[in-house]
């Protein structure tokens, strides 16, 4: 069988988790297939090869079309329908790991991941173009020309059923997965690490005594990055209206005024650390730092580094991430795994993921966020239950095993 798989998204700068879910997925995939054929395709006007992942497999072929995505992505595929990619590809099946313009024939076996529904369940945290863009891909039609959807949550799955009309039957979850990068640093750990971030690898680093612990020079060398604090409760996300982060500042804000009165301004207090890079309509979050009290202690990082990520979550004393709607939520499960305790909604697909492993509050009421952090802050048992829990709990999402389910659907289409 020939296998046509998109892989556009891997032509972004910058990684986000769905270049990074399909990133994971593919890989995961030829690793397990040695069998079937695999054409991996991309579009772009300029060689952009040196930057684009290397599959070295000898059943792999990548496919670049050399058209401005301008041209391709819109007049080409969505207004045309012309090239219809499997026919170009030669391909039996073709999996599309996101919702993006393209022409696929009737006689193709077609599979579409959809991570979440948010531009149709909460329009209004999208500016004016991309609430124009979705409208005018006519998601809900594009949907439907595929046979089998893969939902990464139930609770998108509720989503696509209920907000575009799909059978339950036609929409399979499959879960995504959490890389091995994402782990916790110790003194055993650094050592024994078997998945080194930097060149010459954690393992081979000279350890040095910092404050709070042992650490390895990368970590300094990321708290020098970073002009990180010594405590501080961390935020990774993009910056926009969807992630609540100005609900975040509200809540940071009525802690540190609770801990003020009760504890009298005590000496080297938890700072606020807001990592990603900034999204659509974000002015409103700016806004709201600038106008708090503790501006000063409210630093944001921009784009983090994919390799820096598993420090800044090792060196925070606490993650939150009050979001309004996820169709999965990578960060949380990034930072159990992390030995990190994790305070999130108990919204859209964020309980499901965490399970008990997660303080859950209500993301529309900052007084129940601040008094979240200021119970994990404070009390030290229940700290140590949810890092125990979010350990075990990480666990339970690998990217070989997502990989295996995609694989199973994909081999029905044989039988």
């Amino acid at each position: 069988m020939k296998i046509g798989i998109d892989i556009r998204t891997l032509m972004d700068f910058q990684y986000s988790g769905v270049s990074e879910y399909t990133l994971n997925l593919v890989r995961e995939i030829l690793k397990l297939d040695s069998e079937n054929e695999y054409r991996l395709f991309y579009n772009s006007a300029k060689d952009i090869s040196g930057r684009m992942p290397k599959f070295d497999y000898p059943n792999v072929k990548i496919v670049r079309k050399g058209i401005p995505n301008k041209i391709f992505n819109w007049p080409m595929q969505k207004i045309l329908g012309w090239p219809e990619i499997d026919k170009m590809l030669v391909v039996d099946v073709f999996i599309s790991p996101n919702i993006s313009p393209i022409a696929l024939s009737k006689n193709c076996k077609k599979i579409l991941t959809i991570h979440d529904l948010s531009f149709l369940r909460f329009p209004e945290f999208f500016n004016l173009k991309r609430r124009l863009w979705h409208k005018m891909i006519g998601v809900e039609k594009m949907i439907k020309q595929f046979d089998k959807i893969i939902a990464v949550s139930e609770s998108t799955k509720n989503d696509i059923v209920e907000l575009c009309g799909v059978a339950p039957e036609n929409v399979h979850v499959i879960y995504s997965g959490v890389e091995k990068e994402f782990c916790r640093l110790s003194l055993n750990s650094i050592k024994k690490s078997p998945n080194p971030l930097y060149q010459g690898g954690i393992k081979s680093a000279p350890l040095i005594k910092g404050v709070g612990g042992i650490y390895s020079v990368e970590i300094e060398q990321i708290k020098n990055k970073y002009n990180l604090p010594d405590k501080f409760i961390l935020f990774l996300g993009t910056v926009e209206p969807r992630k609540n982060i100005e609900g975040l500042i509200g809540a940071y804000n009525e802690f540190r005024e609770s801990r003020e009165a009760r504890l009298r301004a005590p000496e080297a207090e938890f700072q606020l650390v807001i990592a990603g890079g900034r999204g659509w309509r974000s002015d409103g979050i700016y806004k709201k730092w600038k106008e708090s009290k503790y501006r000063d202690d409210i630093k944001f990082l921009g784009y983090v580094d994919k390799k820096d990520k598993v420090y800044l979550y090792n060196l925070a004393s606490l993650f939150v991430y009050p979001s309004f709607y996820e169709g999965f939520g990578f960060p949380p499960l990034e930072a159990m795994a992390c030995g990190t305790p994790v305070i999130t909604s108990f919204t859209s697909s964020l309980p499901e993921i965490a399970g008990n492993a997660g303080l859950m509050v209500d993301p529309y009421n900052i007084t129940d966020i601040a008094s979240a952090m200021e119970r994990v802050l404070s009390d030290e048992k229940l700290k140590n239950d949810l890092i125990r829990k979010g350990l075990n709990r990480a666990k339970m999402f690998n990217w070989e095993k997502a990989a295996r389910e995609l694989f199973f659907i994909i081999k029905n289409y044989q039988s």
